[in-house]
């Protein structure tokens, strides 16, 4: 029995690992709409930013409450992250320290799957195909040690 099902999950994962749904186009079009958001960032870019950016986003990161230490969502929304990008707040990383690392995990219809690592933080991102453009809809973000 244990043979079968290692089989069958091998078999699963082989057949979901070599190309993730979409294509191409889709994935470089994925790919553009996180690095408006990266290079955006980074350049003080709110335009970029915004274009980007469902205007519902909802980006939270998890951090412990000053006063008890227990777990805290904290959110910011589409406008709150482009006033930060328009105060140039990505303009204080060094251009050799921009790190814009994307990675697809999955791409399923309109809905899409990513990581982007940047300088100072992890953005784990749900994109949706909104009009025939990939939006950024969803971000759960972790900073890096002593960030």
């Amino acid at each position: 029995m244990f043979r079968i099902i290692v089989v069958v999950m091998l078999c699963c994962a082989a057949a979901l690992t070599p190309a993730l749904a979409g294509g191409e186009a889709e994935k470089e079009a994925i790919t553009k709409a996180i690095l408006d958001y990266a290079e955006g960032w980074y350049e003080g870019d709110a335009a970029r930013m915004e274009s980007c950016l469902h205007p519902e986003l909802a980006k939270r990161v998890m951090k412990a409450d000053k006063d008890s230490g227990k777990g805290k969502l904290e959110s910011m929304d589409a406008a709150t992250l482009i006033g930060y990008t328009k105060a140039a707040y990505g303009k204080k990383t060094p251009k050799d320290q921009q790190l814009k690392d994307v990675t697809i995990f999955d791409v399923y219809g309109n809905a899409a799957t990513a990581k982007l690592e940047m300088a100072g933080w992890v953005d784990y991102m749900q994109l949706a195909k909104q009009d025939g453009k990939w939006l950024i809809v969803n971000v759960l973000w972790e900073p890096k040690p002593g960030k």
